[in-house]
């Protein structure tokens, strides 16, 4: 996923590890040769229409908001159809009120009226406090749950991995984002939750404690599952 900075310089752009301590809680309990976090892509500004989030300051968050609002008063003073200018309205009130397009409980239809335009906040908008901004792993994990997605674990022999996923994504698209195989051949997932893992001491002893799920195609995925995907080669 991508995240774009807006108003925020003290953090470079480029890819960052989503160092969640819960990651390196698995580690010690699953061996592996190596621990691979989830990863995001922080962009500059200029990547504002092409980003899944945004991250800003308190202090930035309302020129952020006026890239939208200039946009809604000057499409208001036009020729807007009806069922727009309500939606247009109701995003005008919104962001003078300092609240993101996203945030704006719109509906289907309403989304519907505005669909030829690409609002820069309608899409997840994290708003970091000052104290944040001096610990930026911290708060990149917080932005990342915040935008909206989650992780899944693979664990031991090569690597412990954290996967990131869009919260709401089945066992069977979670498959094809380790291997397009195992989407294909999907069989069942075996998945045992991050509380029951932690609580037994590992894998083997989840297991033991007949604490693994047999899930099929349409289970969603839950934060920090651990999973052994089964699937025909």
């Amino acid at each position: 996923m991508k995240i774009c900075l807006f108003g925020i310089t003290g953090i470079p752009t480029g890819n960052h590890n989503i160092k969640d301590p819960r990651l390196d809680q698995a580690d010690k309990l699953a061996e592996a040769q190596k621990k691979c976090y989830a990863q995001v892509v922080l962009a500059d500004e200029k990547e504002l229409a092409l980003c899944d989030a945004i991250l800003t300051s308190r202090a930035a968050l309302s020129d952020l908001l006026m890239k939208d609002l200039d946009f809604v008063e000057t499409r208001l003073g036009r020729d807007a159809g009806e069922a727009e200018k309500k939606v247009l309205q109701k995003m005008a009130e919104g962001l003078v009120s300092e609240t993101p397009v996203s945030k704006l409980g719109l509906t289907a239809e309403d989304l519907t009226a505005i669909s030829a335009h690409n609002f820069v906040t309608n899409r997840p908008v994290v708003v970091a406090g000052e104290a944040e901004l001096a610990a930026p792993e911290a708060l990149l994990v917080r932005a990342f749950a915040e935008s909206g997605y989650i992780c899944f674990l693979t664990v031991g022999g090569k690597e412990n991995r954290a996967w990131p996923i869009r919260a709401g994504t089945t066992a069977w698209e979670a498959a094809g984002t380790v291997h397009t195989d195992m989407q294909k051949g999907f069989i069942r997932a075996e998945i045992i939750s991050f509380a029951d893992f932690t609580a037994a001491g590992g894998e083997t002893q989840a297991k033991r404690a007949g604490k693994v799920r047999l899930e099929l195609k349409t289970y969603v995925m839950q934060d920090y599952d651990i999973v052994n995907f089964r699937f025909n080669k």
